[in-house]
């Protein structure tokens, strides 16, 4: 039987609480990101983005550059070769190495969803002013 009545957490408040503050914040920005980019998860177009800002690079190194862990960027390869945004080839220095490339659809479907992406940045910080902004940025750089 559970209780019925609420209770006092003392000295806990979860609408303060930093975890919970993020998670409410990502959840809108997935939804912003989602209307405006459907095509795309927000991880599929981090990978894309990283690869047209820095060329090809190995997957373990690509995983590093958009902050996945190995399992996730592996799917996240894999997912993107079956819609034929990326393509691997082996490092011919280590053939145990893939590398990882845009191919020409990708890059342009990157580049041309580049506008929408601003659009969900200055939606999802439309509350806050300009100083706000700057500011939100460099502290959660901090953190991360």
């Amino acid at each position: 039987m559970g209780i019925s009545d609420a209770m006092a957490l003392p000295g806990y408040d979860l609408d303060a609480q930093i975890g919970y503050l993020l998670r409410r914040v990502t959840q809108r920005h997935l939804a912003l990101f989602g209307q405006a980019i459907p095509e795309l998860t927000t991880m599929q177009f981090a990978v894309l983005a990283r690869l047209a800002e820095l060329g090809p690079l190995s997957q373990n190194h690509l995983g590093r550059e958009a902050s996945m862990d190995a399992a996730t960027i592996k799917g996240v390869v894999d997912r993107l070769i079956r819609q034929g945004l990326v393509v691997t080839t082996p490092d011919p220095d280590d053939r145990r190495r893939l590398t990882v490339s845009l191919t020409e659809t990708g890059a342009t479907l990157v580049t041309s969803l580049v506008p929408a992406a601003l659009a969900v940045t200055e939606a999802t910080l439309a509350p806050l002013t300009t100083e706000e902004r700057a500011t939100l940025s460099a502290l959660l750089a901090r953190l991360a």
